[in-house]
């Protein structure tokens, strides 16, 4: 009799990131660095996934600023990646939504955010606005 390992019972879904390509960028700031579809509005169980297929060369991220109309409530500080990640909030509606992530040091980077409940049409439009998808930038990590 053999065994079959059975399937686990939660896989993380994919993260769905779509980064600028830095040679697009010029040497110039750029105010959108990529485009993020987070698949909840629940920044917490979202920031994981995300932080963990952020560039390398970005830093420790420290501080994320969201605006907080478009996440569920979410807590002033929280542990991500084994590191406190301090949440912060703004009220200032903007159009579009985007999350902007700080490390000490290192920069600032903005991330347009893609509504969860958004239509497929919708998301293929704004992730093709980003040239290069971040599977094809691995070798830079």
């Amino acid at each position: 009799m053999t065994l079959t390992p059975r399937p686990p019972l939660f896989s993380p879904p994919a993260v769905r990131l779509r980064l600028a390509p830095e040679s697009a960028q010029g040497g110039a700031l750029r105010r959108i660095n990529g485009v993020w579809w987070p698949h909840s509005p629940d920044l917490v169980s979202e920031l994981p996934g995300l932080f963990a297929e952020l560039p390398s060369a970005w830093g420790q991220i420290t501080s994320v600023l969201v605006d907080e109309t478009v996440w569920s409530p979410f807590p002033g500080r929280v542990r991500v990646a084994d590191q406190v990640v301090r949440l912060r909030r703004t009220t200032a509606q903007r159009a579009p939504s985007t999350v902007c992530l700080l490390a000490p040091g290192r920069g600032r980077w903005d991330l347009l955010v893609v509504p969860p409940a958004a239509a497929d049409a919708e998301v293929g439009r704004l992730m093709e606005s980003m040239a290069c998808p971040l599977e094809d930038r691995s070798e830079g990590r």
